[in-house]
């Protein structure tokens, strides 16, 4: 049996869902950052988060942001937090007031702070959740997560299933960043996944924030493609899901440039949190005008034509156009061939 990706995974749309917000120059659906400030230390943290910025957002700043979302057309918000989302004073008013809009969210949390009662909370206001979890080894999550952690993200996802996570169109995963330390782990952690109904979110590193600072992380691009080609393997064989290994995120192309943007904690637009490129400030501008004059959103939008380099012509160019987060990371430009990607002629020359 044949899946496409967002049946695989729930947390993207359709084909014909995109093409239609590609006309009409909409969203389907926004990033919004929280706060900087966060309770763990991860050492491949793209925000190098930690303490809170100077002027974050304000939660009537918050609700107006993602109205204008919704005007667009944005059916579902994401919660990112930049930091640690649960750590924001007023999360609960941000889900309730996302809830009374009618639009769907999705909320990516370390865990660390669930309860059973803020767990069965989410739950009723159908806020699919997406745990932390890089590793089954309580010494190799609590060196990933710079802080003792293990024992506190299990108690969160406990709480989660005890809540009833998933159900239906709630759904329930977990956000595993591959890495050196963890590349062992993966497929089993993957099969774990799959057999509990779990969403696996397993991406690769962009080399940002802390990750910079911890060359150890790295793995190959042949790593990378091994590793891909046994999850592939693990899903056809064992649960019928079939689709072609590419970066950056096992089972899914990540095609969010074509339909969503992130609102950073200070209320900059960027494209996502690996072009870390703002392209308007919402404290001066109306969402749709940045959306409407930016020439990155623009190209972003054009992708498939706009791209540069050995992705423009690769047999999966009409679908995938590789991690513009690892693009714009490695060589400073957001249209340049993915230097992660392995399907690249060169690509064991960029890994090096």
């Amino acid at each position: 049996m044949t899946l496409n990706y967002e049946v695989i995974h729930g947390l993207d749309f359709t084909d014909e869902d995109i093409a239609e917000n590609l006309r009409r120059g909409g969203l389907l659906s926004l990033e919004l950052e929280f706060s900087k400030r966060c309770n763990m230390r991860c050492v491949y943290c793209y925000a190098s988060a930690g303490e809170a910025l100077d002027d974050e957002l304000t939660l009537a700043e918050m609700k107006d942001i993602i109205v204008q979302a919704k005007d667009l057309g944005a059916r579902k918000i994401i919660l990112l937090g930049g930091g640690e989302p649960l750590l924001y004073e007023g999360v609960r008013e941000v889900v309730e007031f996302i809830h009374g809009q009618g639009l769907q969210q999705s909320l990516f949390t370390n865990g660390m702070l669930l309860t059973r009662e803020l767990a069965e909370f989410l739950l009723d206001h159908e806020v699919s959740v997406v745990i932390k979890r890089n590793s089954n080894k309580q010494e190799v999550q609590d060196a990933l997560g710079g802080v003792a952690c293990f024992a506190w993200i299990q108690r969160g996802l406990d709480f989660l299933v005890e809540a009833g996570y998933p159900r239906g169109r709630v759904q329930l995963g977990i956000q595993t960043v591959i890495c050196r330390q963890n590349l062992p782990e993966v497929p089993a952690m993957w099969t774990w996944a799959r057999e509990a109904g779990v969403i696996p979110y397993f991406e690769i590193i962009t080399n940002q924030g802390r990750a910079k600072e911890h060359k150890d992380l790295a793995v190959t691009n042949d790593e990378l493609r091994d590793v891909f080609d046994k999850l592939k393997e693990i899903d056809e064989t064992s649960f019928g899901h079939k689709w072609s290994p590419h970066p950056t995120i096992a089972s899914f192309t990540c095609k969010r440039h074509l339909y969503s943007s992130l609102v950073n904690s200070q209320g900059k637009l960027q494209p996502c949190t690996g072009i870390d490129m703002p392209v308007g400030d919402l404290r001066k501008e109306r969402l749709k005008d940045i959306l409407r004059k930016s020439p990155v959103i623009r190209n972003l939008r054009n992708i498939y034509s706009a791209i540069e380099g050995e992705c423009a012509s690769c047999e999966f160019a009409a679908d995938c156009y590789g991690c513009r987060g690892n693009a714009y990371q490695q060589t400073g430009n957001y249209l340049a061939s993915d230097p992660a990607c392995w399907l690249r002629k060169n690509s064991r020359k960029a890994a090096k």
